[in-house]
């Protein structure tokens, strides 16, 4: 997650030990792991790309359900899965460049379209944010993290919507099919959880108010809650972000 939660690590013994197996059972030849593929094992397999994750990152456990479910639909279609490895064989974006690069106007109304089509109805194998985020929540300090909870306990969170869990610039990929997600760390939510982790990426940043009010606005215009929208970044924040403590607060 751009950041992510406190408790991850960023080992990857577990990966280097297992992804030789696959390898070469799946007859696939794998080139120099993609620069950005910090928790994971991610490697281009010619016009696909093996991604094995460590046990440590329980967020993706159903990585490849999310995957599925979505069929290619504003997302990289999966090929293969070995639930016991952790490996995913996923289609492979060409040419592959971020949002990073894309202005600021353009990439957000790409973003928003892509999100709409992955936010749909879902049930089982997914679990569900609310039995997630109290604990996640209990590491968040200062005035900022009681402020967190304090907004937590006024939601009646929604349970019915996949959520991708780990939406924002670096993981939206242009391709010969469109721009499509990659990397979901889903789960049953509500859109409105989606959108904080897109308003302070790409990173390093400084959160800017006006970019954040810029951003809740498309988000707004498409639907989406604007008050749940602001509550959902200070939430998040308290684990995801406490350096901008200000700028988030500054959003209620």
């Amino acid at each position: 997650m751009r950041g992510r939660r406190p408790g991850h690590g960023d080992d990857r013994r577990a990966p280097a030990l297992s992804h030789q197996a696959v390898e070469q059972e799946w007859e696939l030849e794998l080139g120099e792991p993609f620069v950005l593929s910090r928790h994971s094992l991610v490697a281009p397999a010619g016009d696909a790309v093996l991604k094995i994750v460590p046990p440590e990152d329980d967020e993706s456990d159903e990585e490849a359900d999310a995957l599925a479910l979505w069929g290619g639909n504003a997302a990289v279609r999966l090929l293969r899965h070995d639930r016991t490895r952790r490996a995913l064989l996923l289609e492979r974006a060409v040419p592959g460049d971020d949002l990073t690069a894309v202005p600021e106007a353009e990439a957000v109304a790409i973003a928003v379209d892509v999100a709409r089509r992955l936010w749909r109805p879902a049930g089982e194998p997914f679990r569900w944010i609310g039995d997630q985020v109290p604990r996640w929540l209990e590491s968040a300090a200062g005035d900022l993290g009681s402020r967190a909870r304090e907004l937590y306990a006024t939601l009646d969170v929604g349970r019915d919507i996949l959520a991708h869990g780990d939406f924002h610039h670096q993981n939206v990929l242009r391709s010969a099919r469109g721009w499509l997600a990659i990397d979901p760390k889903p789960m049953l939510g509500e859109p409105e959880y989606d959108v904080p982790p897109f308003l302070w990426n790409p990173l390093p940043c400084r959160l800017r108010v006006d970019l954040l009010e810029s951003r809740l606005a498309a988000f707004s215009a498409a639907g989406l809650d604007e008050e749940r929208m602001r509550k959902w970044t200070v939430i998040r924040g308290a684990y995801l972000q406490p350096q901008d403590a200000d700028a988030l607060l500054a959003l209620l």
